[in-house]
């Protein structure tokens, strides 16, 4: 239907949450359907009742009210709420970072208005800017440090957002199912420039990364 095309065509794009291609991302996106089905539910439900409310006659019958009211107004949404927050704690928990030997170790430092990646190298850390360079199919754990004030890191397509605060370091854990370019952005207004600040994920297949470690990222 051009209707359900025009719609849907809002859902893809190089930053879309929607479209995932990775372990993360594919969690995040799952619990927003559900979170979106949880709505529309009680939305349903909320018309219903408002509907029932302007029945001419609902009033006359106070037991058949009572029990929409109860039920559908007060058990169903309950219950809804309780389910979605219980899938949401499981999908944090899953999105956790767990200790993986497999893991590559990468530390991203965010300024006004540049990313800085570090990653271990034969003769020492390989340095990119804006630029990110991963191996497909394997995890990363993203160490976020910032220089100046508070920026996000945010690739939609592979993972949910988390902020570099000064001061701290936050481990934020990517992976891309498949090589391909992934495109992400300072999600936290960080000052004048921060339109401009965004950066690129490439994720390379097996010989494209034996190529990069050889190179030593040049």
């Amino acid at each position: 239907m051009p209707g359900a095309a025009f719609f849907s065509s809002g859902c893809a794009g190089r930053y879309s949450t929607l479209e995932p291609a990775g372990p993360a991302a594919d969690a995040i996106a799952s619990l927003w359907w559900v979170m979106l089905a949880g709505a529309v539910a009680i939305l349903v439900l909320v018309c219903a009742l408002l509907a029932l409310a302007f029945r001419r006659g609902s009033l006359e019958r106070p037991t058949s009210t009572k029990r929409w009211i109860i039920g559908g107004g007060l058990i169903f949404p309950s219950v809804v709420l309780v389910a979605l927050l219980a899938y949401g704690l499981v999908i944090g928990e899953r999105l956790v970072p767990r200790n993986d030997a497999q893991a590559l170790r990468v530390v991203a430092e965010a300024s006004r208005w540049q990313w800085t990646f570090t990653q271990p190298g034969r003769t020492g850390g390989v340095v990119t800017q804006d630029v990110l360079n991963i191996p497909a199919g394997r995890p990363v754990d993203i160490e976020l440090r910032t220089l100046d004030v508070i920026h996000a890191f945010w690739v939609p397509r592979l993972a949910g957002k988390m902020d570099a605060i000064p001061g701290h370091r936050n481990v934020l854990r990517i992976e891309a199912n498949v090589p391909g370019v992934y495109h992400g952005l300072c999600a936290e207004f960080c000052g004048p420039g921060h339109t401009g600040h965004a950066f690129r994920v490439v994720a390379h297949d097996p010989a494209g990364w034996a190529r990069f470690v050889a190179g030593e990222g040049q």
